[in-house]
């Protein structure tokens, strides 16, 4: 008889490829299930564009901005600017990649200055921004992309009031090149920022080449800065004060660290010690700097003495697209054209990157919380989660891109000064006074950034809050849904505690669950008896009594370790660690149970107390009615009742 797999199984097969548990029958499906090995990664340089989609597309606009803010100073404003990114930016994000070679960044930095609750709550924040700056990366040049396409003069009329649908196709698309697969995005990044970069080489040389043969219009712009501002000293003075605005071309390092796993490294590299991968990295996040700051100085200079002042406003033509004024202007329409369509490519794929970093970031520390479903350790689901997330936010903002910009530059700023922040930390720490005191400053300047970007456009800060409170509510409620979930990863016994269960295999398994008072004799004695006064058993029953102490119970899951002690040459102890009593109780059983085929008996007494109040101890802190939530715990995580240890209480 031949079976055929149904289309559905095909289907939770292809969307959950990744997790060992697929495709094998018997597979562990529980909230733990290991990945399997990742890809081999790719060259560095192919990475950065992946992350370059994201950093070079802000020419895009940012020659604009800078104009916008800044007037006739716009190229000192972007050396200012310039000067901070090589200075400031570079150097914290190179010492992020060693400290957090695993793409976490800078929130797993923070992570561990903070532990409990608290901890895991200021990383949800953290998150709440992460997701903030990654989603609106994908939405504003979505957007964006969708505003260069219906401005262009050939499409004007065909598409005029089709911007939100546009956006969403664009959106839906790039869900759709990861759901294909992440090396077809590299791919496709690496074609569009080659294209991009040399066509902006182009209009770089060629404008470059209309200054020099047109002198005038250098001492033109040199005599009126010198008449509105002075001295170079005052010039500067005014491009610190409009810095802020400027922000938005710092963008990019973040998500080349969160993409950092993606590096190839070395053949030697270890999970611990991936040298290779460190190296690259710095390579790849130098490297991008150099280039992007070699093209905005020079873009903000050609676009300032070439292009008049009136036409940077809104209405005029060089407003949110200057470079393709000058790619018209200079090299006529159909090189223009040629600039637009490669404006456009790269614009909607600026959110590969921020895609990539959302799906390293959050599968490594939500379902690692319990706060999101095991298979959001799978690429393919959590892609079309954000997916749909970035047609909410479309929608929400009616596809515009102004309306978005707060909450990106927001998003891209808290991120930055946390990073200066915890690398300041880590250099104190490390006893390098120079590097704490440079840190230090970095850290001053972008909280400052910060600051003046929140003051200036607050609707960022709002547009954030409401991404941290959806994912702090939701990560609660899966945390709640998941509270009787089996969640340690394995469990192993020391010689004592194996020789225990051993001679326990010859007889009745059974075991007494104790909570550590005293731990005298007498503690010991009377627990026994009142476990025999309260199930009627015998004196010549025996027991392994089994003790639990909570370490962190806001850790979800982590393995379990048991250690056998002898106390009082009488009484024999099971000691565990663990963030939750249950949990711990109904793991041993269930690997007694398989060690040894037979079926362990476990007893407690009831615990006193209102029962809600009891769950939510069990719920924030590991502990409360212990023996109905073990009892819970077993039953889902063995639904077979006649293989289920059993649990007594008196």
């Amino acid at each position: 008889m031949v079976t055929t797999e149904h289309p559905p199984r095909r289907l939770r097969a292809w969307m959950l490829e990744g997790l060992s548990d697929m495709g094998k029958p018997g597979g562990h499906t529980g909230p733990h299930a290991e990945p399997e090995p990742p890809h081999q990664g790719q060259r560095w340089w192919r990475v950065m564009c992946l992350t370059g989609v994201d950093y070079f597309s802000t020419l895009g606009y940012q020659p604009g901005i800078a104009a916008l803010a800044a007037g006739l100073l716009s190229p000192i404003a972007t050396i200012v600017l310039v000067v901070v990114t090589l200075a400031g930016a570079l150097p914290v994000y190179r010492r992020v990649a060693e400290e957090s070679p695993h793409g976490e960044g800078s929130i797993a930095m923070l992570e561990r200055l903070l532990s409990f609750w608290q901890g895991k709550l200021f990383v949800l924040t953290l998150l709440g921004f992460a997701a903030t700056d990654f989603l609106i990366t994908i939405t504003l040049s979505a957007a964006d992309a969708s505003t260069h396409l219906i401005e262009n003069p050939h499409l004007t009329s065909t598409l005029h009031g089709q911007q939100m649908i546009i956006t969403l196709l664009l959106v839906a698309l790039l869900g759709a090149v990861f759901l294909k697969g992440f090396l077809e995005a590299i791919g496709v990044a690496v074609a569009l920022v080659a294209a991009y970069l040399a066509l902006n080489t182009i209009v770089v040389i060629v404008g470059m080449w209309h200054v020099l043969t047109a002198g005038h219009v250098v001492t033109d712009w040199t005599s009126t800065l010198t008449t509105e501002h002075g001295n170079i000293f005052a010039m500067i003075g005014v491009s610190l004060l409009v810095f802020p605005k400027l922000a938005l071309g710092l963008s990019g390092f973040e998500t080349g660290v969160a993409v950092m796993p993606h590096v190839q490294g070395d053949p030697d590299d270890t999970e611990e010690n991936p040298k290779g991968r460190i190296r690259d990295t710095k390579k790849l996040l130098t490297t991008a700097a150099l280039i992007m700051s070699v093209f905005l100085i020079a873009t903000s200079f050609i676009t300032t003495v070439l292009i008049p002042e009136n036409e940077f406003k809104p209405g005029g033509q060089a407003n949110g697209r200057a470079l393709a004024y000058l790619a018209h202007e200079y090299l006529g329409n159909a090189f223009g054209t040629v600039y637009d369509l490669s404006t456009i490519a790269i614009l909607w794929f600026a959110g590969a990157s921020a895609m990539a970093g959302l799906l390293n970031l959050m599968p490594r520390y939500l379902p690692r919380y319990g706060m999101a479903p095991h298979w959001a350790r799978a690429v393919r689901p959590m892609v079309i989660v954000f997916t749909l997330i970035a047609f909410l936010v479309t929608w929400i903002f009616d596809a515009n891109v102004d309306a978005q910009g707060g909450a990106y530059a927001t998003g891209v700023l808290v991120l930055m000064s946390s990073a200066a922040i915890a690398v300041t930390i880590a250099a104190r720490r490390a006893a390098q006074r120079g590097w704490t005191i440079g840190f230090a400053v970095v850290s001053a300047v972008l909280l400052y950034v910060t600051v003046a970007n929140v003051v200036e456009r607050p609707d960022g800060v709002k547009i954030g809050a409401c991404f941290i409170v959806g994912i702090i509510l939701l990560s609660l409620l899966s945390r709640l849904a998941r509270a009787f979930e089996l969640r340690v990863t394995s469990v192993t016994l020391d010689d004592m505690a194996e020789r225990f269960v051993r001679d326990m295999a010859s007889r009745k398994m059974r075991f007494i669950a104790n909570e550590p008072d005293r731990r005298d004799k007498a503690e010991y004695r009377d627990k026994i008896e009142q476990i025999r006064a309260d199930n009627d058993m015998p004196e010549q029953e025996d027991f392994v009594f089994v003790e639990v102490t909570v370490t962190d119970p806001s850790e979800f899951e982590a393995g379990l370790t048991v250690r056998g002690e002898v106390l009082h040459n009488r009484y024999r102890v099971l000691t565990l660690e663990s963030a939750s009593i249950p949990n711990a109780l109904a793991a041993l059983l269930l690997h007694v149970r398989d060690s040894t085929r037979c079926t362990p008996h476990i007893y407690f007494e009831w615990t006193e107390g209102n029962p809600f109040a009891n769950f939510l101890r069990f719920f924030l802190f590991g502990q409360g009615e212990v023996a109905p939530v073990t009892r819970e715990v077993l039953r889902e995580a063995e639904p077979n009742r006649s293989r289920r240890p059993r649990v007594h209480t008196g």
